[in-house]
This record gives structure tokens, C-alpha cells and sequence, in this order.
């Protein structure tokens, strides 16, 4: 389990680095496109969040950090070919469509964003032909993905109970504190487009340019973190790279000049950040240094000490907690009974080995993916589970908070409490 994470992102960059070699390699002169290409694969590759300081290191929200990076590579094909480049339209279609598959199951917001994208390439006459090879590419995909996993449904239901407890359209409010958060790299970005469209002005430059930062806006309106609309950066290369390729006629056409340097503006920040992390994450995993997580599928995880204030010590007190949980259930449990959690996650079920319940989730997350009006039956959510531990100390107190208030009524008709420790009520199924 130690190695899930960084062996899964590895593979993933991987296979991101062979379609950026195709895309960007086949429509980019190599001053542009090989610092974009570095830029976006150490999105996925670092273990942090955009946006948030070198060494906060996490793999969780990973799925940003991956829908970042393939976006940016799908921008990218907004460009044709070089000439003499070479590439297939077959090949065009294999690449759209893995990048706008991966988006869907990964978090499907960037998903949407991405079949939008591929659906405005089907009115760029020079590249309808594997745009349009790509969407029959992605139904087939689609159709084996749910034949093998048959999964779906549950997706989609998931997907509803979430776009109803944090869907919704964003206010004014909010977007003007993006704006102002993401204030001087929109502003390269504009000025980039304002170049783009004096010195080759054409419509299908002014949607790919509104496009791109609107949905970035959008995007990054609706994630946690506030800082750090990754797009822009693609974008800007794109567009700068549309400025170099053409024969320009304008007295201005001295203004392209600048481009490179807002460019680097957009791209050095973070992808020096991003390769900071990823050295940081590396020096710890290979030193085998901090805390091994005290359960024993998860004991090749480790907590390391960084120079966040508090965070360490919440996160050791959090881990003290599942010491005392899996002590308490070690005694109480006789069998293969199944355990919940009334909290953010439940870790027993993969830490201990037990058999995961049945309408358990991997994640609780209040106002997000579950809230007061709108959340899982109790009849459902607790159909298969034999012991529910109820945290006093829970590691999301909104969500530990509201699971607690949701349930109440239900846990005290169907369960009763055999064990009260320092940190924890757990409570067992009544006899039928």
C-alpha cells in the first residue's frame, strides 16, 4: 500500500510523457514546447497541490493535478501540424481520446470541460477528421470500461449526490475572489492574447483564448484550493507559438517579442515548485524517514515532519486515535464483521484487512458529497456494517459532526454501544 500512490502516479506520468512527446513533440517548435511539456508533467508528477507551498506534501487531490496536466495537453491540439511532422490522424483521435477518458473517471469536471473542448475542434475544417474519430474512439471506450467494471451506475449516482450537495452555478462573489487570487497570471495571460489577436486576428483565436481562461476560472472556482489556474500556462503557449508560426505584416510585429518572457512568467513558477516538491517527496521516501502509519496495510506510509505549524502534530494526535480504535476492535471482534466509520474516511477496512461493507464509501465529505437534505439511506449506508465507530476526535469535524447528527436516530434502534475508549464509541448491530 506505501508504494499505490507514487508506483500509480509514476505509471500514469508515463504514459502522459508518450501522448505529450506525440502532441507536443508534432506541434510545437521545441523552445515552447518542451518547457510546457515539463511543465505539465510535473503537475502530475509531484506529489502536492497546486497552488500551495514547495513541500506541502500530499497524493491527495491527485485528481487535479491530473486533470491540470491533460487538459494542457488537449489545448495543445488546437495547433495543426507542423509542417513535415508527420502523424496520423488515427494517432490525433488515440491521444484526444485517452486524455478525455481519463478526465471523465478521474473527476468529471475537467471531463466536461474536455468533450467541449474536442466538440469545438469539429469545426476546425484542418482537423475535423481525427476530432471526430476521437469521440467514436471514446464511446467504444466507454462501453468496455463499463462492460469490465460495471461501475457506472454507482458513478453516476455518486456524481448526482454530489452535484446536488455542492453543484450549482458560481457567484459573482466567488469569481471575483479567483480573479483577484489568480490577478498576475491572468493578466500575462491577457496580455498574451491581446498580442495574439492584433497581430493574427481571427475568431476561432478569440473563442480558443476565451475558452481556455473561462474554464480555468471555472475549474479552479469549484476545487479547494484557490490558487493556480494551470491552463493559462498552456494556453499562453499555444498562443505564443501561433504568433512565431505566423507571417506577420503588422507594425506591431515587434510586440511578439515579449512573449517569451510572459510565457516563462506563466510556466518557471511552477513547474520550479512542482520539481521542488518532487526532489522533497523523494529524499523522504527513499530515506524511508517519518512515522510509519500504525496499521499494518498502511505501515509503509509514513508521516513526515515539514514546516507547516500544527499540521504534524494534528496528524500524529490522528494517528494515535487508530492505534486506540484497532486495539479496542482486536477484543471485541470475533469474526469477519464489518466496520464503518462516522467520519472523513473510514481506514479500518483496508489498514486492518477486513472486509469492506457493502454501500460504504471511501470518502465523506460534508457540504461536498453528502449533506443535510441530501445523502446516503441509512438503510443503505449501514445494510452489511456489524461495528460503527463514532470518533470523538474525527478528522473532518464538519463531517464527523453531521454523519453523527444524520445517523443518531437510526444507530440507536439497530445498534448498542459495547466500548467507550479515550477516543472512541463504538457500537455493535443488535441481535434480530
Amino acid at each position: 500500500m506505501g508504494g499505490a500512490m507514487p508506483v500509480g502516479m509514476a505509471i500514469l506520468v508515463l504514459l502522459l510523457a508518450v501522448v505529450a512527446a506525440e502532441i507536443v513533440g508534432r506541434r510545437m517548435h521545441w523552445l515552447v514546447g518542451l518547457p510546457l511539456a515539463m511543465f505539465l508533467l510535473l503537475i502530475a508528477a509531484a506529489p502536492a497541490n497546486p497552488g500551495e507551498r514547495v513541500g506541502e506534501l500530499t497524493f491527495a487531490m491527485f485528481y487535479n493535478r491530473v486533470g491540470w496536466a491533460a487538459l494542457g495537453l488537449l489545448q495543445v491540439m488546437y495547433l495543426p501540424r507542423l509542417p513535415g511532422a508527420g502523424g496520423s490522424r488515427g494517432v490525433d483521435a488515440a491521444c484526444a481520446s485517452f486524455l478525455v477518458v481519463l478526465t471523465l473517471y478521474t473527476k468529471i469536471t475537467y471531463g466536461v470541460v474536455a468533450l467541449a473542448f474536442l466538440f469545438f475542434m469539429l469545426f476546425d475544417r484542418r482537423q475535423v477528421a481525427w476530432a471526430a474519430l476521437a469521440f467514436g474512439i471514446i464511446a467504444a471506450g466507454i462501453s468496455v470500461i463499463e462492460i469490465a467494471w460495471r461501475g457506472g451506475a454507482n458513478y453516476l449516482a455518486d456524481l448526482s449526490l454530489a452535484s446536488i450537495n455542492s453543484g450549482g452555478l458560481p457567484t459573482l462573489t466567488a469569481l471575483s475572489h479567483v480573479t483577484r487570487n489568480n490577478l498576475a497570471d491572468l493578466l500575462a495571460y491577457l496580455t498574451i492574447a491581446v498580442v495574439l489577436l492584433i497581430l493574427t486576428p481571427s475568431f476561432r483565436h478569440l473563442l480558443f483564448t476565451g475558452f481556455c481562461g473561462a474554464t480555468g476560472i471555472l475549474l479552479i472556482e469549484q476545487n479547494f484550493q484557490i490558487v493556480g489556474i494551470l491552463t493559462l500556462g498552456a494556453g499562453a503557449a499555444v498562443m505564443t507559438e501561433s504568433v512565431f508560426r505566423a507571417e506577420l505584416h503588422s507594425q506591431y510585429g515587434k510586440a511578439r517579442l515579449a512573449l517569451p518572457l510572459l510565457l516563462a512568467f506563466l510556466l518557471l513558477p511552477g513547474a520550479v515548485g512542482n520539481a521542488g516538491s518532487l526532489l522533497i517527496h523523494s529524499y523522504y521516501a527513499v530515506g524511508s524517514r517519518g512515522k510509519p502509519i500504525p496499521l499494518p496495510a498502511f505501515s509503509e506510509i509514513r508521516l513526515v515532519q515539514m514546516w507547516s505549524a500544527g499540521q504534524y502534530e494534528y496528524f500524529e494526535d490522528y494517528n494515535r486515535t487508530l492505534v486506540d480504535a484497532a486495539a479496542a476492535l482486536s477484543q471485541i471482534r470475533t469474526g469477519d464483521e464489518r466496520v464503518a466509520v462516522l467520519d472523513f474516511v473510514n481506514p479500518f477496512s483496508a489498514g486492518l484487512g477486513l472486509t469492506p461493507p457493502v454501500g460504504d464509501s471511501v470518502w465523506y465529505h460534508w457540504g461536498r458529497t453528502l449533506g443535510p437534505d441530501y445523502h446516503p439511506a441509512a438503510e443503505e449506508m449501514f445494510a452489511e456494517v456489524d461495528f460503527i465507530l463514532d470518533p470523538k476526535w474525527p478528522i473532518e469535524i464538519w463531517t464527523g459532526n453531521g454523519l453523527r447528527d444524520l445517523y443518531a436516530h437510526y444507530i440507536a434502534r439497530h445498534y448498542e454501544m459495547v466500548r467507550e475508549t479515550a477516543d472512541w464509541r463504538i457500537y455493535r448491530r443488535r441481535a434480530s
